[in-house]
Parts: C-alpha cells; sequence; structure tokens
C-alpha cells in the first residue's frame, strides 16, 4: 500500500500539520517530527492529529524515539516506528517505562550528564490529567514498511542544522564589533539616518540634474507693410500659374429649395368646344384675291371662332361665271362676288358658344364679310377647379421670409482651412417659382396645389496656400527677414471678364528679421546665464531678453534642449 511521509517543520503549528494530512493522497501518513517540537509535546494537539486522522479515513504513524513523544502517542493509542524501515506499533506501557528509562541517562556532545526536561515532567501530569478526561480512540495499525526516503531528507535536515550552527558562530564574532553593537542597541536612529541619507541624495539629484531649467523670452523688433496686387482667376485648372498671379477658381455651391402649399381658387371650363362652318365672301371689281387664313378669328357677340383652315377668295376679272352674282343686274356696278365656307370651332368650351344661323352681327379680322346660314353647336359645360396667377402670388409671399443666412452660413462651413475664400463673389440667385399644377392646369378634388422656389447659394475660393505663397514673394523681404504674421487677405473688385476674372489681392502683415527657436537655444545651451544674455543680444533684430530658470539656485542653461522653453514676441 503506498503511503506519504510528512516532514514536520519546527515552525509548523498544529493547524499546519493538521491541513498537511487532509491535503494527502496517500491512505498512510507517517509523520516525522522535527527534533525541538513542541507542538508534539502536547496531548491536545496529539489527539488532534489523531482524530484528523479518522476524520481523513486515514492511518496516522508517528516516526520518532522521542520518549516523550511515545508516551503521548501511547495514551491516545497512535502508532508509532523508529524509522521508515520498521513497521509501526501502538507502544506498550512496558515499551514507554523501558524507553524512559534508557533515556535518563544520555550524555551530550560534551560528555555530560542530560537530563530529563522539565517540561517533560509536566508532559506526564498533562498526560495523566487529559487520560481521565478523554477516552482514547481505536486506530488501525497499518504493518507496511515506509520508504527510503526518509533517512535521506533526515541528513539533508542535519545538513541545514550544521549550516545554521556555522552562521551563529559567525554571528558571535560580528557582535564583538562596537559599532555593529552600536547599530543593535540604536536601531530606530540608524533606520531613520540611512532613509534621511537616502532621502538627501535623492533631492539633491533632482535639484541638480533634474530639476534645472530655463524659459527664455525674447522679443523681435518688426515693421508693418501694406500689399495689394492685381491678379487674375480662371476655371481651367490647366490655366493656373500662381506665381504669376493666375489663380484657379473653385466654385462652392449650396442649393436649397422652399416648398409650400395653397388653395387653388381658379375655374375652367372643359366642356366641348362649339363647332360648325361660316360664310364668307367679297365682292372684286376686278382682278385680285384675298387671303382668309387658317386661325383667323370670327367674332359673334363677343365670342371667338377659330377658322381650321385656308380659305381664300380670288377673281379674275374676266370669268363671271364663278361669280355668285353672275347674270343680276347689279354685277354691272359692283363687279363680282364671290363666297366660300369656312370651318370654325370655338375658342372655349361651352353651351353658349352655340349659336343659331344668323346673317348678321358677325365680324373677323380678314378682309371679307361673314355670316352663318346654320346653327353652330356641340358646346357643353364641365368647369374643373384650376391655378391661377393670383393664387401663385399670394403663396410666394410665404416663401419670402425664407432664412437666406443659414443657406449663407451652410456654404461657409464647407470652406475648409485651405482654401481661401473670395468675398465679392458671394451670391444667392433664387429661381422662379414653380407651380405645380401649372398655372390653367387642373387641381383635382381634395388635394392642394404645391409651390417651390430653388435658392442656389455660392462663392469662389482659390487655394490658401498658393496665394500666402505669392504675397510672401512679392513682399521681397530683405535677406534674413521673415513675415512673422499675416492678416487674412482679401480680393478687392472682383470682375467677370472676357478671359476669365480679374481681382485686386489685398492684405497687410509684419515682417522683421528671422530669429528661430532653434538658433536661440543652440547660441544659449550650456551656458551661464550672463553669457547667454550677452551672446542673444549680438542677434540683429532681438531688442528685449529675458531669462527665467526654473529655480533660484539654477545659474546656466541645461544642455537639454527639452528643458529650455523659447518664447519669441513680435513687437508691433
Amino acid at each position: 500500500m503506498n503511503k506519504d511521509v510528512i516532514y514536520v517543520e519546527p515552525e509548523d503549528d498544529i493547524t499546519d500539520i493538521i491541513n498537511k494530512i487532509e491535503g494527502s493522497k496517500e491512505k498512510i501518513v507517517a509523520l516525522v517530527p522535527p527534533k525541538k517540537a513542541s507542538v508534539f509535546r502536547s496531548i491536545v494537539n496529539i489527539k488532534l492529529i489523531n482524530k484528523s486522522g479518522f476524520a481523513a479515513d486515514k492511518n496516522i504513524v508517528l516516526v520518532t524515539t522521542d520518549p516523550s513523544i511515545i508516551k503521548l502517542a501511547a495514551a491516545v493509542k497512535l502508532p508509532v516506528t523508529k524509522d521508515l524501515q520498521t513497521a509501526p506499533e501502538i507502544p506498550s506501557a512496558d515499551k514507554v517505562e523501558r524507553i524512559e528509562t534508557e533515556s535518563t541517562e544520555k550524555v551530550d556532545e560534551n560528555g555530560e550528564e542530560v537530563k530529563e526536561p522539565e517540561e517533560d515532567k509536566d508532559t506526564d501530569e498533562k498526560i495523566e490529567t487529559d487520560e481521565k478526561e478523554t477516552e482514547a480512540d481505536d486506530e488501525k495499525s497499518d504493518g507496511d514498511e515506509i520508504d527510503d526516503e526518509v533517512a535521506k531528507k533526515e541528513d539533508e535536515k542535519d545538513a541545514k542544522k550544521d549550516k545554521k550552527a556555522k552562521k551563529a558562530k559567525k554571528m558571535e564574532k560580528l557582535s564583538d564589533n562596537p559599532v555593529i553593537n552600536w547599530i543593535k542597541n540604536h536601531r530606530v536612529i540608524t533606520i531613520c539616518g540611512c532613509v534621511g541619507f537616502l532621502l538627501l541624495v535623492l533631492i539633491m539629484i533632482w535639484a541638480f540634474a533634474i530639476a534645472p531649467a530655463a524659459t527664455i523670452t525674447v522679443e523681435i523688433r518688426t515693421t508693418a507693410n501694406n500689399f495689394s496686387e492685381n491678379v487674375k482667376f480662371t476655371d481651367n485648372l490647366a490655366e493656373e500659374n500662381s506665381s504669376e498671379g493666375k489663380f484657379f477658381l473653385v466654385e462652392k455651391k449650396v442649393e436649397s429649395k422652399a416648398e409650400t402649399t395653397f388653395e387653388a381658387t381658379g375655374t375652367k371650363n372643359v366642356g366641348e368646344k362649339a363647332s360648325g362652318d361660316v360664310v364668307i365672301y367679297a365682292y372684286f371689281r376686278g382682278s385680285g384675291a384675298i387671303a382668309v387664313d387658317a386661325g383667323s378669328v370670327f367674332t359673334y357677340n363677343g365670342k371667338s371662332y377659330i377658322s381650321q383652315k385656308d380659305a381664300p377668295l380670288s377673281w379674275d376679272g374676266k370669268t363671271m361665271s364663278n361669280c355668285d352674282n353672275a347674270g343680276q343686274a347689279t354685277s354691272i356696278t359692283s363687279g363680282c362676288l364671290v363666297s366660300g365656307r369656312v370651318d370654325v370651332v370655338a375658342e372655349h368650351s361651352g353651351s353658349d358658344y352655340n349659336v343659331s344661323a344668323d346673317t348678321s352681327g358677325w365680324s373677323t379680322t380678314a378682309d371679307v364679310n361673314v355670316y352663318t346660314d346654320k346653327a353652330i353647336a356641340g358646346g357643353s359645360d364641365k368647369t374643373i377647379t384650376v391655378v391661377q396667377k393670383s393664387d401663385i402670388e399670394k403663396a410666394k409671399a410665404k416663401l419670402e421670409n425664407t432664412d437666406k443666412e443659414a443657406d449663407k452660413e451652410k456654404l461657409f462651413s464647407e470652406v475648409v482651412d485651405g482654401d481661401f475664400p473670395i468675398d465679392s463673389s458671394f451670391k444667392q440667385t433664387i429661381s422662379e417659382a414653380v407651380s405645380s399644377p401649372a398655372v390653367g392646369e387642373e387641381v383635382k378634388e381634395g388635394e392642394k396645389a404645391k409651390l417651390t422656389v430653388t435658392t442656389v447659394t455660392s462663392i469662389y475660393v482659390i487655394d490658401k496656400t498658393k496665394v500666402e505663397e505669392f504675397i510672401r514673394e512679392k513682399a521681397k523681404l530683405a535677406e534674413n527677414y521673415k513675415i512673422y504674421s499675416m492678416n487674412d487677405p482679401f480680393v478687392e473688385n472682383f470682375t467677370k471678364t472676357e478671359g476669365g476674372w480679374t481681382g485686386k489681392i489685398k492684405t497687410s502683415y509684419v515682417s522683421g528679421p528671422e530669429v528661430t527657436e532653434n538658433k536661440i537655444i543652440e547660441i544659449v545651451k550650456g551656458k551661464g546665464i550672463g553669457t547667454a544674455q550677452h551672446d542673444l543680444k549680438d542677434i540683429n533684430g532681438i531688442s528685449k531678453i529675458q531669462i527665467d530658470p526654473s529655480f533660484p539656485w539654477v545659474s546656466s542653461i541645461p544642455n537639454n534642449p527639452e528643458k529650455i522653453t523659447v518664447y519669441i514676441n513680435v513687437e508691433q
């Protein structure tokens, strides 16, 4: 049967031992106590060990020759063996007495007699008391032998103890050192002194290596300048030449629609139109012709009828057989009467265009006479609602309050940082109002007409970077001078021409000697504050210098550029 060997350490308490027993996976657990194990000299602890073995269904065996422990084990009937090769057994009273007798006259390494420790006597008394108060439980013993590994572990323990003994002797020699003795006797002062010294070192490192920094502020003498230059613009990218003052235009647009509905109030008769024909005639005293074209208007009682085809009248001046008055006496004085018929349709629908035959009351735009000899009929009535112009005018008034500023804001929000907008090119175009249905068209019953107005807001932009480069190039600055600041340029007199657009770019800028942050840092790093100020004064254009160290004890500029902050202010 497999077994588990547990070596108890001197610092283990009863809880640790019980946890090791319960954590073992083997049925048999051999406990090997250390030579000085106070935890095994209490009958209460021995009982707890024995009880934990029963609770965990394990057989506990003590591997020891200590008579005190054997006596306690015999009291609770706990199996004991003298080594891992001997079969365990529950100690009998005779065996316990014999072991005690043999141990009374043991001598130590120096040959001196070793007496039984007082605690063993106390242990005997405790055993007798505990035996009266507690019932001992029976425990099954296992006759299996315990592995060779125990001897090996014992040798390792002895080696560790020898090392401890050597270390103790070494410490005894050190104890003769007065410095070490003083440190031992003044531990608090020693610890505080060490901490204080460490803090002092850290503070000095911070103060003289980490903290030093400098802020340098210089002012540059500058002059204000105005800029004005005529330029051209094109919407053809291939024609752009910004260095010569010709810039490519990009149009930005925002389109918005405003809509409203309205009631249509117009009416229209869409019934059938009356139709028929009329008689036309004319007198010719000689040869001639009269044109009566299609579309000629014939009017009766204020109502118009439109001719549907051409119906010319003519006479050759000779042949009377073609005349309506041929053979009549009047033909000698009036000439030839020529007549014809023309199909007409009423201009509008309605039954009121139906008329009876009438030889009078008719007129026409053509140079002929007209009458009807039969009725014009077929007209009928059907009235619908239609859009009329007055309806649209009223609806347009509702759209006049459209927020044009909102369209402008939206347009400028689409102008990115790299764009230079030409403000004078800004415009808003409002289209004609579009009605749906259109004027004169029907609006179905229960529906409303809709009016829509489209507004297009636009502006031209050019490349801002190219504009600024053009200004810097045309400014013609002296050598080692630069533009420090520039107001936003603008275009004046933006005008459409035959070849594109023209205008004038205007702005103002501040220029002065070129002084850079890197140049200042290279001059001052690693130098004393006074020397740095003197060297900076030699730079052309610097009118004022101020150097502020990070702390009062800092007297020089750090070598690390990252610890140097430079501010360049421009005099206006």
